[in-house]
C-alpha cells in the first residue's frame, strides 16, 4: 500500500500544526495511524472530531519506516510532478510505482526512403530496415527537414507496407507515423502541435476514419492537416467499397468543410459504400 497524495497533503498540514475534521480524513491508512496514535482526535461538542498531529518526530519516524519516505514535503512534491521519473519517485519513497508514471513514450516512424530529420540537434535519418519500425523515444527534441510531409497511417497493415503506398505520394518526402498503439497517440499529436509540417491523413474511408481524423488530428492541427484522397478514389469506391459500413456507421463530425471530404462523403452517398484503407494496398 502506497501513501496517496491527497492524504500525504492532509498529513503534511497537520504535521505543521494544522488541524482536520476527523470526517476528512476517512482513509485505510489514516485509522492505522490513529491505532498507531500517532494522529489523535479531540473532541469538541456532542458529535465534532478534529485530528491533529501531537509528535512529529514520532510521525516522521512512521513515515520512514512504514513507507520509506525521509521527507514528506519532497514525496509530495514529487508526485505533483508530472514530468517525475521513476527514479524520482525511488529518490523520495523507494518505491518507483509510487505514482503512474509513463517511461514509454514516442511513437513509431516509417518511410520507403531516406528521410533526413535531427534528433537531439544531430542529423538523423528516418529509413527502417524492411520489416521493421523506428521509435522515436524523445520526440521534443526530433525535428523533421522543412520539406517533409508527415503522414499518418491509421490502419497497422497499411504502415507495415508503406512502400506499396509509393505510386500515391508522387514528388514528396513523406515520413510515416503511427496511430497505433493508441495510447501512444497524445504524444503523438503533442509533436505534431510542436512542427510546422504539413499533415495528411490516411485513414478508412468512412464515416469512422473521418470521426478519428476530425476529433484526433483536424481540431488540434487545424489548417496543417488535410484528409488524404487518393485520385482514383471513385474506381476504388466503386470496385472494393462495403455496404455493411455504410449502414453501419454514422458521421459525428460537427461541420466538415475541406472540400476534398465533402466530395469523399458525397461519393460514399452515390454508391452507397464505404472504403477500407487497406484498398491503397491494391494497385491495378
Amino acid at each position: 500500500m502506497i501513501l496517496p497524495l491527497s492524504i500525504a497533503e492532509k498529513l503534511q498540514l497537520l504535521a505543521a500544526g494544522g488541524q482536520l475534521p476527523a470526517s476528512s480524513l476517512k482513509h485505510p491508512l489514516v485509522a492505522e495511524l490513529l491505532d498507531e496514535g500517532l494522529v489523535n482526535e479531540r473532541i469538541s461538542g456532542r458529535t465534532k472530531r478534529t485530528c491533529y498531529i501531537a509528535d512529529n518526530d514520532k510521525f516522521n519516524r512512521y513515515l520512514l519506516n512504514r513507507w520509506d519516505i525521509p521527507n514528506l514535503a519532497d514525496y509530495i512534491q514529487t508526485l505533483k510532478n508530472k514530468e517525475a521519473s521513476r527514479a524520482d519517485l525511488v529518490a523520495v519513497s523507494n518505491n518507483s510505482k509510487t505514482a503512474a508514471v509513463r517511461t514509454f513514450k514516442g511513437f513509431l516512424v516509417s518511410s520507403y526512403q531516406p528521410i533526413e530529420t535531427s534528433l537531439n540537434g544531430l542529423p538523423f535519418t528516418v529509413q527502417p530496415a524492411y520489416g521493421t519500425f523506428q521509435f522515436i523515444y524523445d520526440f521534443g527534441n526530433f525535428v523533421p527537414a522543412p520539406d517533409t510531409v508527415i503522414v499518418g497511417i491509421e490502419n497497422p497493415e497499411c504502415f507495415a507496407f508503406v512502400e506499396k503506398l509509393r505510386y500515391l505520394l508522387p514528388g514528396i518526402n513523406p515520413l510515416f507515423v503511427s496511430r497505433y498503439p493508441q495510447d501512444q497517440g497524445r504524444d503523438l499529436i503533442k509533436w505534431l502541435q510542436s512542427i510546422p509540417n504539413p499533415y495528411q491523413h490516411m485513414g478508412d474511408y468512412d464515416f469512422a476514419g473521418i470521426n478519428i481524423y476530425h476529433q484526433e488530428f483536424k481540431k488540434h492541427l487545424g489548417e496543417r492537416a488535410t484528409f488524404f484522397i487518393p485520385d482514383n478514389m471513385e474506381l476504388l469506391l466503386e470496385r472494393f467499397g462495403n455496404k455493411s459500413l455504410y449502414d453501419k456507421q454514422q458521421l459525428n463530425a460537427a461541420e466538415v468543410t475541406e472540400p476534398g471530404l465533402i466530395t469523399l462523403i458525397g461519393l460514399m452517398h452515390r454508391y452507397k459504400k464505404c472504403l477500407e484503407q487497406e484498398a491503397l494496398l491494391i494497385r491495378k
